[in-house]
């Protein structure tokens, strides 16, 4: 954690929230072909993001089931070898997914590295939203918008309510001079970041998930993370016509696990079971955060089960999954 982090004490009222996300990892795609490389490995249109926004994309395998989701944003124009696209990605299977790229570059002008760069979550109401932007500026409200800011880059990430969420991304040294932005900062924990980031349904492959979903059993199609539109890419075939053939009969739901013997288990991956129907799976775990003694979950599961299914967590007698609506529609 940088020092900037540990300075800020907990304040859980009357002023934004600041969870430092040391689980995260961003990487630069540099040279003059990476954006054109990038767009050919990834599930979003890489050439034509704006660059003004940022968007989750996928990286499939050639049988289409992802191996990572990541949310990616232009660099500032510049040199050839200067960094053209930063990803954000789970530090879990950064490395090995930056090894799995670069094998392909080939003799593409394109280079794919870690960078030193710190992510955090910062969470305000719109009310404390004020004072966080007389610190730190002007700052995006519509979701997935961003804005390069002396303080770094500011990512506007969609939220289940009328809390304004952003992905900060700062340097070292825009970290140290923001000593400003402290004050109207209280620190709080990453696992209420990612239950936001759940209730929000952003789905974040894992090591444990990663060769298990298609990009549209997570959603990634309904948020603006798929282009039917594009060129070819891994996994692309399968992709488009599971799409165009309307054949989606899973989809990601969201839950809540009101059992504290849960809390702090590592779920991602473990199976769902509809009670009802209790002789095999009807789904998995895609992620889970705990917080407060309640865990969310984002699940895949089939259609049919959620309406009138008795979800379970990881057994059909295990805890009950409580599902509840996510902020976008999941059925058609």
């Amino acid at each position: 954690m940088h020092a900037f982090h540990s300075s800020i004490p907990v304040r859980a009222e009357g002023c934004a929230q600041i969870a430092p996300l040391d689980d995260f990892l961003v990487f630069a795609a540099s040279g003059a072909d990476a954006l054109g490389f990038l767009h050919g490995q990834l599930t979003q249109d890489v050439t034509g993001l704006p660059q003004d926004a940022a968007r989750l994309a996928g990286y499939c395998t050639a049988k289409g089931r992802l191996l990572a989701t990541l949310v990616m944003w232009r660099a500032a124009p510049g040199a050839d070898d200067a960094p053209q696209l930063y990803g954000l990605v789970p530090q879990d299977l950064a490395q090995a997914l930056l090894k799995r790229l670069s094998m392909f570059v080939l003799r593409a002008k394109a280079k794919l590295a870690a960078t030193p760069l710190h992510v955090a979550g910062v969470t305000a109401s719109p009310t404390d939203a004020a004072a966080l932007e007389a610190a730190a500026g002007a700052l995006p409200r519509a979701p997935w918008q961003r804005v390069d800011l002396p303080s770094g880059t500011w990512i506007a990430a969609p939220s289940a309510n009328a809390h304004l969420r952003w992905w900060w991304i700062a340097s070292d040294e825009q970290l140290d001079q923001s000593a400003a932005l402290a004050g109207a900062l209280g620190l709080a924990p990453a696992a209420q970041w990612r239950a936001a980031d759940l209730a929000a349904g952003i789905p974040w492959i894992t090591a444990a998930t990663q060769d298990v979903f298609i990009p549209q059993t997570v959603n990634l199609d309904l948020i603006q993370g798929v282009s039917f539109t594009k060129g070819c890419y891994p996994g692309q075939e399968v992709v488009a016509r599971s799409h165009y053939r309307g054949t989606v009969k899973r989809r990601m739901a969201y839950g809540t696990i009101a059992d504290a013997a849960v809390q702090g288990q590592a779920l991602a991956g473990v199976d769902v079971y509809d009670a009802t129907q209790p002789g095999e799976p009807t789904g998995r775990i895609v992620d889970a955060a705990g917080t407060q003694g309640v865990v969310s979950v984002l699940f895949e599961t089939t259609l049919a089960a959620l309406p009138e299914g008795d979800l379970r967590l990881g057994a059909a007698d295990g805890p009950r999954i409580a599902a509840a609506a996510l902020p976008y529609s999941i059925t058609p």
